[in-house]
């Protein structure tokens, strides 16, 4: 009788890396179950991609978590969630080392909830799309915050203090965004069905359009130009 796949829960939000990410967990053979969050974030559209993503990718669940009271508690320390004064940095307009769309310690909480799930549904792994190349400077997607993480979790689970700690799985921490797109093109990833923008509009059906100026817009850009292929987003600008 054939082996049941590994249980795994992979944190996904809709956009390029995350959704390399559940492709990537298919192919590794992983039972998928995806986990989501509505932070009060601006780009709130992504939500619907990761939907999609997961549905196509064949996760067995898809959960997402209202954490809406975050974007009030934190709207004033960034710019990402929509209640906040300040602006999306675009055109490079932020030269400060970690820019405001930083989040504080929003991985953390991401991680913290994908390993409570994970526990609960006795799987092994969580997937975590974080990237420490081309990304925009957040102190938690750099290893050494994923391995502490990871350290985190091996003493405050049952399954880690019993011998069987949850793996945090960051298989795409060290790779170009070129890298990723090509890797997940070769896995069969839709990048047009997918948001990365951290200050997109939607037209009339609701459909995302990318702003083209902010650091997560500038650094998928590049990634298609290096890799090659055609960029399938949808701008609001030129």
């Amino acid at each position: 009788m054939a082996e049941a796949a590994a249980a795994a829960v992979v944190l996904t939000s809709g956009g390029l890396d995350s959704t390399t990410l559940l492709a990537l967990a298919r192919a590794q053979g992983r039972r998928i179950h995806a986990l989501s969050f509505r932070y009060g974030q601006r780009h709130a559209v992504e939500l619907d991609a990761a939907a999609r993503q997961a549905r196509r990718f064949g996760a067995v669940a898809h959960e997402t978590v209202d954490l809406a009271h975050l974007g009030r508690l934190l709207a004033h320390a960034t710019s990402l969630v929509a209640g906040s004064a300040l602006a999306v940095p675009k055109h490079g307009a932020d030269d400060t080392a970690i820019p405001s769309t930083y989040v504080p310690a929003r991985n953390t909480l991401f991680l913290a909830y994908g390993l409570a799930w994970a526990e609960a549904l006795d799987a092994g792994e969580v997937w975590i799309g974080v990237n420490a190349l081309d990304y925009s400077g957040y102190p938690d997607c750099r290893p050494e915050f994923i391995d502490a993480f990871a350290r985190t979790a091996a003493l405050a689970t049952r399954r880690g203090v019993e011998g069987s700690p949850i793996a945090i799985v960051a298989p795409l921490q060290h790779l170009r965004k070129h890298e990723i797109v090509a890797l997940g093109l070769a896995h069969g990833v839709d990048y047009g069905d997918t948001v990365s923008c951290y200050d997109p509009r939607t037209d009339a059906a609701g459909a995302a359009l990318a702003c083209g100026a902010c650091d997560s817009c500038r650094l998928r850009r590049e990634g298609f130009a290096l890799a090659g292929v055609a960029d399938p987003t949808r701008y609001s600008t030129s």
